[in-house]
């Protein structure tokens, strides 16, 4: 039997990652009743892909333990947002005075975010990773996309620490300045948050997921080679939908300045919309099975704020709500979700 291909695809939000989280641990915990006590979620998927803190969360998942399994469950990554999300945001009362709104530089000091990712994945490489990656980010000198993919990586020249995989892929513009890395080869590269192309990344994984040769990758003959769309089941996580509505009124005779936060909103959101069409359309070419293997999970802020940096006590509660909400709501969704991963693996 040809087993489908399970991909994994984590959007961008910054703090608002905690929903996506919430809605993992409950499909790895249905995972843990249905197959093993000690699923993790990680080991159930054959390609993950991640953009900005979704590809910090792709990290954490593909991370592996002495026997090449998934090390952390998704509870470790949802302490790293909820017990540590003040430290990777945090904005000083000085910084707040000098440099308001993030008008004259970056929003949020690098510093924090590097402390924790260093703490997290110490010397850890993207060749290490238990299975096919794909996380995002943007080249600003060479002005082009940059994938990190961890099947590609044993060579050298596109080997990298995972620390600074993530802090190149959560370089978000107007919140954290531009990741400066090297290669393990020494090449240098500086790289923004893949967001400004692919807040949502599965369509990137899908034309990757395209060119593996998984049988062999996966060292699994049951696994199907350049898979096509019907040969994939997609499970794409959004961090909560922003639908704040713009108004003429506002932007009659609005500046570069005014617009400038809500065209980032705007952008981001329709990326998202426009990926999640795109692949709904393909999924709708096939048979009616078939048709059912792409779920995309994308839950209700409610009471949460829409703020990738809102670390509030309040906000942080309220995300976890708002994915809790979700989770009761589609229930048997996540759950079929959770039996096809086992019947592919």
């Amino acid at each position: 039997m040809t087993k489908k291909i399970r991909i994994l695809s984590l959007d961008g939000g910054g703090i608002r990652g905690i929903i996506t989280c919430v809605i993992l641990k409950y499909i790895e915990e249905q995972l843990q009743k249905l197959d093993h006590p000690t699923a993790k979620i990680g080991d159930y998927f054959d390609l993950v892909a991640g953009t900005s803190t979704g590809g910090i969360l792709a990290s954490v998942l593909l991370f592996p333990d002495n026997d090449g399994k998934a090390k952390y469950s998704v509870e470790t990554a949802l302490d790293l947002y909820a017990k540590h999300g003040d430290t990777i945001f945090n904005v000083s009362f000085w910084q707040h005075i000098i440099n308001p709104f993030g008008l004259f530089s970056e929003k949020i000091s690098q510093h924090g975010l590097e402390k924790q990712l260093n703490e997290v994945f110490g010397n850890l490489q993207l060749k290490d990773f238990i299975k096919p990656s794909l996380i995002t980010s943007y080249d600003i000198f060479h002005r082009k996309a940059k994938f990190f993919t961890s099947h590609e990586a044993p060579s050298s020249l596109e080997n990298f620490y995972v620390k600074d995989v993530c802090r190149a892929t959560s370089a978000a513009p107007t919140y954290f300045e531009p990741a400066k890395i090297k290669s393990l080869y020494g090449q240098e590269f500086t790289l923004i948050d893949g967001g400004v192309y692919a807040n949502n990344p599965a369509l990137c994984a899908y034309a990757e997921a395209r060119k593996i040769e998984f049988s062999k990758v996966l060292n699994d003959p049951s696994k199907k080679d350049f898979p096509t769309i019907a040969d994939m089941v997609i499970v794409s996580v959004g961090t909560g939908e922003v639908l704040k509505p713009y108004t003429f009124r506002q932007f009659e005779k609005a500046g570069k300045v005014k617009w400038i936060q809500p065209l980032i909103d705007i952008l981001l959101s329709a990326n998202v919309e426009t990926t999640d069409y795109h692949i709904r359309k393909m999924y709708e070419t096939l048979g009616p099975r078939n048709a059912k293997n792409y779920h995309r999970l994308m839950p209700s802020l409610k009471n949460a704020s829409p703020e990738m940096d809102d670390v509030s006590t309040k906000n942080i509660y309220e995300l976890i709500q708002a994915g809790l909400t979700y989770v009761d709501q589609h229930r048997n969704e996540l759950n079929d979700i959770a039996k096809k991963l086992i019947k592919h693996a």
